[in-house]
Order: C-alpha cells, then structure tokens, then sequence
C-alpha cells in the first residue's frame, strides 16, 4: 500500500488529525521565510505526541550539514528531507535517512514524450545510491497556499527504471492523488497545499479524503 506523508505540519491539532486519519509521516518545514516555516522550539513537543511508528521528518533547503544535524537532534526527526541543490556528497553526509527532491517541469510544459527525457533519469540516478527515497516535486517555489499545477504523471512512473523509492509530490489534492498513483506506481506521495484551508492549516475533510483516496488506489 502506498505511504502518504502530510508535509507542512506547523501545530499539534493538524498532526494528531493527520495520523489519526492513516497518516504514515509527517513533514515540519524548517526553511525560513517560507509559509509554513515551524522552529525546533515548535516542532519538538509536537514530534514528542506522536506515535512510535509515525515517521517526523524534517525538511531543508540548502542548510549546513551541522545546522541540519543540530535540528534534527533537538527534534528528534527520524528522517530528513533536502529539497535545494544539495550534492549527492552533501546528501551523504548525514546519518539519518535522506529523501533528495528531484524537481520536475509541469505536465502542461513538457516538450515531447515523457519517454524520451533522460535528464530527470540522470537526476535520480545521481542521487540513488546516497538517498533512502527520492522525492518528484514541481520546480515551481512553494506557493503561498494555492496548488499548484502537477508534475507529469506518465514521466515519474518512467522513472522507476532507475530502482529507487520514489514518492510523488507537486500539485496532489484530494481529486487526483487516486488517478496521480494508479499512473505513477509511487512507493509514497506528499502533499501539502492540497490538503489545507489556508498556509500553515489543514482542512480535516481534505486530509481524510486525500489519505483514504490514496491508499485505496494505492
């Protein structure tokens, strides 16, 4: 069955809502001057109320390795989430689990057949042997709240060729995240935007149905 991760968490009603509905990780962001920005000092007691097999994961964007290891610490993040340009020897450096994001055009602006691209093949395979999962995000910077257009499909579905775990990001909300996993035969999905009333505050129905739709066709 496929694994969703509720990404944005930034208080404990919408972590608790998460999990109770199937929710397998949670994802606190850590990038500053960003809508969902969340501080150890904010994340740390939320992480400490959930369930033991409930993945905290962290994410970052171009941080130092030390910084990174300092939040994750005080967070206690059982795994990390490097969503800028960090190299595959950056990646290697830390000791928990990584998932690298690989950022796709949108659908709507692909040139040509998603089967004759290599460069998003190239990108995964750079990054599979120091990553524990790669992430296929939209190349667009975080919105301030709208979702925003979906990666395509039909392309991340291509890209299993390279044998690593990827989970499908960009653009997921409750109406397409079913159709978004019978294409693309994720080994998870994250969502975001998609499942909020406004940045920073997720909307109970949209949480329970983008969880339920994902699983079931997953």
């Amino acid at each position: 069955m496929v694994k969703v991760k509720i990404c944005g968490i930034t208080n404990l009603e919408d972590a608790l809502l998460a999990v109770e509905a199937g929710a397998d990780a949670l994802g606190f962001i850590f990038v500053e001057n960003t809508p969902r920005f969340i501080t150890p000092e904010q994340a740390a007691p939320i992480i400490r109320r959930l369930p033991p097999f409930i993945t905290p994961v962290g994410v970052f964007w171009d941080h130092l390795a030390g910084h990174v290891k300092t939040v994750a610490e005080a967070c206690r993040l059982r795994a990390l989430q490097l969503h800028g340009d960090e190299s595959p020897e950056e990646v290697a450096q830390h000791a928990l689990p990584v998932i690298k994001t690989v950022k796709l055009p949108p659908a709507s602006t692909i040139d040509g057949l998603p089967e004759y691209r290599v460069r998003e093949l190239t990108e995964v395979l750079r990054y599979r042997a120091v990553a524990a999962a790669i992430l296929l995000d939209s190349a667009a910077r975080w919105s301030e709240g709208e979702t925003r257009e979906p990666i395509e499909w039909r392309l991340a579905r291509r890209l299993e060729l390279s044998r690593a775990r990827l989970i499908l990001s960009g653009g997921l909300h409750p109406d397409n995240v079913a159709r978004a996993v019978e294409v693309a035969r994720p080994y998870a999905v994250d969502v975001n935007s998609g499942v909020e009333a406004s940045p920073g505050r997720k909307d109970p129905e949209k949480v329970r149905r983008f969880i339920a739709e994902a699983k079931k066709a997953g």
